[in-house]
């Protein structure tokens, strides 16, 4: 799980499988994952099995975020431990390009940190 993400104890133990779905939804604009695009920036999970998601988008006028949300919920509750799941969209901190994973700045032509 990336650093910058804060997630608590009970959705680490499940960070692996948490990772293979994050990277498994993609921003269609920029045709990167969500995790190595550095949108999500909390995840965690409760006692009764509810995944809560705090994310961003690159831009308030991001075409995919009246759909992202749903398909991210509908991913999440494919994981054994997880019986429902929500997505919290903020603004605030602003999405930078420096949230870009090494792999999703090689993956899309930017020079690596």
């Amino acid at each position: 799980m990336r650093e910058d993400i804060k997630v608590n104890e009970r959705a680490q133990a499940l960070a692996s499988q948490l990772v293979e779905v994050l990277e498994s939804i993609y921003d269609p604009e920029i045709e990167l994952d969500i995790y190595n695009l550095g949108l999500v920036y909390e995840i965690d999970l409760d006692d009764k099995g509810f995944c809560k998601v705090v994310m961003t988008f690159t831009d308030s006028g991001c075409s995919c975020a009246d759909t992202l949300p749903g398909d991210l919920i509908d991913a999440l509750k494919t994981i054994d431990g997880i019986n429902n799941a929500g997505v919290e969209i903020v603004w605030s901190p602003a999405w930078k390009m420096t949230r870009i994973s090494r792999l999703g700045r090689i993956a899309l032509g930017i020079s690596p940190k």
